[in-house]
């Protein structure tokens, strides 16, 4: 049965550990990018209007769990670069993973231990869901996809061209894109409100007309009765 402890663990889950682990998970390419130089580099929290950019980060209004890292160009480069790049996001979750699988199970750790667990559990699913090698959204490659097509063949070799990780020009370019087109439905939004105001007081001037009018009808009639 779910009841309210059950609710309340989704809601931690759902806007405490996730959006953390996503925020964990975009990080390892932040880190080992670094340390082999990475031109433009980005790390986005969240969706929407932008708030603020600090740095690197790009903190966007709709904070949940979409996150992501984004660069232009890399100023070493090498088949051993790539897959350490790729391999950053499931190194980040799966070292302090098994570092708090440790801690738990010798009961080092015993306080929240249902919380830990909870997070523990969400590490190792993004951590499987990097490592096994297979296709995502619109045949795009998870990183364990291109680890292994890196290894193997020395580069991507699925049919979709996209940069797995993308520009931040472009990304840039289609956030400013995105912010003019919804200015443009906000001003059509507001020139109609204030047609459909106008339109009122127009109908509202009319139907007062038509009322003194027939108030002097009335009048004219009431003294003819008279």
């Amino acid at each position: 049965m779910f009841g309210l402890q059950d609710l309340i663990s989704l809601i931690i889950s759902a806007f405490i550990i996730l959006p953390v682990v996503v925020f964990l998970r975009e990080l390892g390419y932040v880190i080992t990018s670094a340390v082999f130089g990475v031109v433009n580099p980005r790390l986005t929290v969240g969706s929407g209007p932008r708030v603020f950019k600090f740095g690197i980060f790009d903190f966007r209004r709709y904070y949940h769990l979409y996150s992501w890292f984004s660069y232009d160009d890399l100023k070493r480069k090498g088949k051993f670069i790539y897959v350490l790049i790729y391999a950053g996001p499931i190194l980040i979750n799966l070292i302090p993973a098994l570092i708090l699988n440790a801690l738990l199970a010798n009961g080092i750790i015993v306080k929240y231990e249902t919380f830990w667990s909870r997070f523990l559990f969400y590490q190792f699913y993004y951590v499987l869901f990097d490592v096994v090698p297979m296709k995502t959204v619109n045949g795009m490659p998870n990183n364990g996809m291109i680890i292994y097509e890196m290894l193997r063949y020395g580069k991507r070799v699925d049919y979709n061209t996209d940069p797995f990780i993308p520009s931040t020009t472009q990304v840039e370019e289609e956030y400013r894109e995105e912010m003019e087109e919804i200015e443009e439905q906000m001003e059509e939004m507001e020139e109609a409100a204030e047609k459909m105001k106008e339109n009122g007081e127009d109908k509202e001037v009319r139907r007062d007309g038509n009322e003194d009018e027939e108030d002097r009808k009335e009048r004219k009639l009431g003294g003819l009765d008279n």
